[in-house]
């Protein structure tokens, strides 16, 4: 299910051409990950398939495709009804890939963006009425007073000749700025009801780490907004009003499922990337309750994987996949995969499959190991998944079974 599903169906019949091919007959998982050797041995799932699910038994053969590459840290795009990908650019860069490959001028008015560390120009989402308002939504590390940094949300619209921003507008900003480089989250979602969901980070840092259990800031939340300015959260006694959920570390995967319910995965430290299903009011236990270990191998905190008062993730992952992006497969080119969770896996470098039977994960496949940092995933009109690379040289990448 894209993001956009709203938009698919007017881009249905256009073919892309694209700009080089290179073909990838891989089985679906070049090596069995589940032989991984975990960085927490110490530590055991609170039910069964928590964690290392069976891996599916698939011999999907997949076609990789270039549709456009030299694109500097690509990391969120979306699709407009013509079949043209608007991308983001981590220095901050705006670009609309066409249907034939080619890549536009930066779009201008962007806001000013503080690329340092993990931070730029970050994600995209377009209005489900784009094609009518030319309205979007853009995340990026907004430059604060004195050094520091938060993530920010505007809302614009998109001039018809696709080279500018007009009526650009912030309806969100962090709280409060950091002096951090890293940790952003920024992920956009918009619910069924039209409200926007935005991904935040906890900054990193050990001082700021703690405050994802602060109920007075945004560190570490899932905020819940009006698209065009103002809360629309949990409405929970002593949180902030546009505050949904608490307690994550680094949310760079979104998406709803077809039931319209949002779905997150996390970065964990040393393991413990996480699955969970947010849900208003609720704790998700950073930094007091992971699966995974500090950077040092030490514990993070007392060492703990549950407590009471806060969830237990439906799925985590040890050692990491490094998840960015995210997307619910609806489509028809790949039709044992309907409803299943495509992620892309930055450290692990692959496409993972997760296959659901409810809210659980009964199986785990991952694809294009070891090709390259898969920084956003979403599914193209006609069904085709579609890859931005994580590089200085990134790439817009189509796939489809062989």
């Amino acid at each position: 299910m894209s993001r956009n599903s709203h938009i698919r169906s007017a881009a249905a019949g256009l073919a892309p051409m694209l700009m080089s091919t290179a073909l990838l007959a891989l089985p679906a998982c070049a090596a069995d990950f589940n032989d991984a050797a975990p960085n927490a041995p110490q530590q055991t799932p609170a039910f069964p398939e928590q964690t290392r699910a069976p891996v599916i038994a698939d011999d999907v053969a997949l076609k990789t495709e270039v549709v456009a590459d030299g694109l500097e840290h690509p990391w969120g795009m979306d699709q407009m009804p013509d079949g043209a990908w608007l991308v983001t650019e981590k220095p901050g860069r705006l670009r609309v890939i066409a249907p034939d490959g080619t890549a536009s001028e930066p779009i201008s008015g962007v806001p000013e963006v503080d690329a340092r560390g993990q931070g730029g120009l970050l994600d995209v989402l377009l209005a489900p009425d784009f094609a009518q308002t030319r309205r979007l939504w853009l995340s990026f590390a907004a430059p604060a007073e004195g050094g520091k940094n938060q993530t920010a949300v505007v809302t614009a619209t998109l001039a018809h000749d696709n080279r500018s921003l007009q009526d650009v507008r912030e309806i969100f900003r962090q709280q409060p700025a950091w002096d951090s480089d890293k940790h952003y989250g920024s992920r956009l979602v918009l619910d069924p009801e039209g409200k926007l969901f935005v991904t935040l980070g906890e900054r990193s840092n050990p001082d700021s780490r703690a405050l994802a259990q602060n109920d007075d800031n945004h560190i570490g939340k899932l905020v819940r907004v009006d698209p065009q300015g103002g809360a629309a959260g949990a409405g929970t006694d002593g949180w902030l009003p546009d505050t949904l959920a608490k307690g994550f570390r680094n949310v760079q995967s979104a998406a709803l499922d077809p039931q319209g319910r949002l779905w997150t995965v996390e970065h964990g430290p040393k393991g413990g990337d996480e699955l969970n299903r947010p849900e208003p009011g609720r704790n998700y236990g950073w930094p007091v309750i992971t699966y995974g270990v500090d950077y040092s191998g030490g514990p993070i905190g007392e060492g703990l994987t549950a407590a009471e008062g806060m969830e237990q993730p439906l799925y985590y992952w040890d050692p990491v996949i490094a998840p960015s992006g995210m997307v619910f497969y609806d489509g028809e080119m790949f039709a044992d995969w309907q409803g299943d969770i495509l992620i892309g896996g930055l450290r692990d470098q692959s496409l993972v499959r997760l296959q659901m039977d409810g809210d659980r994960v009964t199986g785990e496949a991952r694809y294009l190991q070891g090709n390259a940092r898969i920084r956003d995933v979403d599914v193209a009109a006609d069904g085709a998944i579609m890859l931005l690379t994580d590089a200085a040289n990134g790439a817009l990448i189509r796939v489809t079974p062989e």
